[in-house]
C-alpha cells in the first residue's frame, strides 16, 4: 500500500502552474496542478470531459466564453472540447483535476 499526501511535495512554482500526476488507470488521470505567483492565461480545449475542484485559494477562469470565480471548495464540470483559461489565480492556489478521456469501439467489446 503507498499512501501519500495530496499537499506534501505541493511547492508553488514562481510562475506557470506545475501539474502532477497522481494517477492514470484505464481512461482517467488525476493531476494535481499549483498555481504560481503569476500565471499567463492560456487557452485549453482538451478532447477529454474534465472534473476540476479548487483545494485551495481562489481563481478566476473564463469557461466557454463567461467568466467563472472560484472559491476553495468550489468544483466543475468541462464537458470535452470546452475552451476555457485560468485568467487570475491566487499565489499556491491547489486543483485537483480528473480526466475523463474517450472510450473506443473496443473498450465496448467490440463488434460492429
Amino acid at each position: 500500500m503507498n499512501i501519500r499526501n495530496l499537499f506534501s511535495d505541493a511547492q508553488m512554482p514562481d510562475s506557470g502552474e506545475r501539474f502532477d500526476t497522481l494517477l492514470e488507470h484505464n481512461k482517467v488521470m488525476i493531476e494535481r496542478i499549483v498555481s504560481g505567483k503569476e500565471v499567463t492565461p492560456t487557452e485549453y480545449i482538451q478532447p477529454q470531459d474534465e472534473w476540476v475542484v479548487l483545494l485551495t485559494g481562489q481563481a478566476l477562469l473564463e469557461v466557454a466564453g463567461e467568466p467563472v470565480s472560484l472559491v476553495a471548495g468550489d468544483h466543475l464540470f468541462l464537458p470535452a472540447h470546452t475552451p476555457h483559461t485560468v485568467v487570475q489565480v491566487s499565489p499556491g492556489a491547489t486543483w485537483l483535476a480528473v480526466h475523463l478521456f474517450p472510450r473506443s469501439a473496443s473498450d465496448h467489446g467490440g463488434g460492429v
